[in-house]
């Protein structure tokens, strides 16, 4: 069994979340613990209301929200009597087994799991601590209860992705497949509080990936200038469809105004988090084989950093977004400084085009007398178009060469 955590100050996000999947017919809710009312006659909004009243008795907490999935081996095929027994003695080891807690089991994967819903503010108003609690308390309990309910053993597995809550655990919005706002918002709870972003166009690129769009209207409509907010579905093609919903008309109200104060605090808290993804640039081009930015894309996957293009309608690249998964936050190559941009980019990638074909004498070019005359980076500059367009032409042999190694000679004595 592999127990993955993950705390939030978003309760309606993650309930939102489960009980979508139980609307879809993805999910089961099989257990409401210390609920005043049976399973069977708590509503939406009894599960909810249940968290809020204790959530209102230490507004300091930061972070009051637990979401917990715990992922069993493909070959275990576990009754929901026997996952709910599992959540309970998990949930009395974890310190929670008095808070009140939702387990619900999934069908969507590969594997076996629950989730379990729960917060961590006491009826005295105190706060059970969530410091280290994966390492303080979930990891005996795990053990103990492999052995107590004969599990497949985690120790010495891979503990990644497949076992893992994604980055933002919801699924992508699908235009008919549910009721659209539901589906918006279960989004937006998750986004909104999880993320961060700056901007309108940088708090997009991550609403996007699950086919929704914050809109302003044009400059002359009345949306924009009456300051507000309008959320749509895209489809796959990414294209608006259905009626778009005002951001007025979601419960967490996540309105422009809102938006705006929170590009303000984000903008000061992902300064830190920049670091991750300027580490994992360079180190992606210390590979000479990084010779366009296809292929940096699919080297920072690596590192859960996805990229996204912005390109003109001739096709030409003019800006380069990062979402970084690990740090949650959202920047442009340009905020990271100049040789991170889109072009500095680029002149990267055509830096190591060169080194290529000199390393294989591949190139005429780089041998000509206006190669020798010329500073390598003012070359680049000038040359930029046609050393990318001689990188697409680069054969994939030259980096299965790259990969072997020189024989050794060894002269005898």
């Amino acid at each position: 069994m592999v127990a993955v955590i993950k705390t939030s100050s978003s309760i309606i996000g993650i309930l939102n979340y489960n009980e979508n999947k139980v609307e879809i017919g993805k999910a089961e809710c099989i257990s409401a613990v210390n609920y005043p009312l049976e399973l069977g006659k708590l509503s939406f909004t009894s599960k909810l209301n249940r968290f809020l009243k204790l959530a209102e008795l230490n507004t300091n907490a930061k972070r009051n929200t637990v979401h917990i999935s715990l992922n069993f081996d493909p070959s275990e095929n576990h009754s929901k009597e026997k996952l709910a027994e599992i959540a309970d003695v998990y949930m009395e080891k974890l310190g929670f087994g008095r808070q009140p807690y939702l387990v619900y089991q999934h069908h969507d994967a590969g594997h076996p799991h629950c989730h379990i819903v729960t917060n961590n503010i006491q009826r005295d108003g105190k706060r059970i601590d969530l410091h280290l609690l994966g390492i303080r308390k979930s990891e005996p309990a795990r053990k103990e209860i492999e052995e107590m309910f004969g599990l497949v053993k985690a120790e010495g597995r891979k503990q990644k992705e497949h076992f893992s809550l994604n980055p933002i655990d919801i699924c992508r919005v699908q235009y008919g497949k549910a009721e659209s706002r539901k589906a918006i918002s279960s989004v937006l709870n998750q986004v909104l509080f999880e993320y961060k972003y700056s901007s309108l166009p940088e708090l997009n690129a991550v609403l996007n990936l699950y086919n929704v769009h914050a809109d302003r209207g044009s400059e002359e409509s009345r949306v924009f200038k009456n300051h507000g907010l309008l959320y749509k579905i895209l489809d796959q093609n990414s294209k608006p469809i259905g009626v778009p919903i005002k951001a007025s008309e979601f419960y967490s109200r996540p309105t422009l105004k809102f938006l705006e104060g929170k590009f303000r605090v984000n903008e000061t808290k992902k300064q830190y988090c920049k670091s991750h993804v300027i580490n994992a640039l360079r180190q992606a081009f210390f590979d000479e084989r990084i010779t366009s930015i296809e292929r940096l894309s699919e080297r920072l996957k690596d590192e859960a950093i996805h990229t996204i293009l912005r390109k003109s309608s001739e096709g030409k690249l003019y800006g380069i977004t990062f979402i970084d998964f690990k740090t949650q936050s959202i920047v442009n190559g340009s905020s990271l400084g100049k040789e991170f941009s889109a072009k500095g980019i680029q002149e990267k990638c055509a830096l190591n085009i060169l080194a290529l074909e000199r390393k294989h004498q591949n190139s005429i070019s780089t041998n000509s007398e206006n190669f020798q005359d010329l500073k390598l980076r003012e070359y680049v500059k000038e040359n930029l178009a046609d050393i990318l367009l001689r990188g697409e032409k680069l054969n994939d042999y030259v980096s299965k060469q790259f990969k072997q190694k020189k024989r050794k000679l060894y002269k005898g004595i």
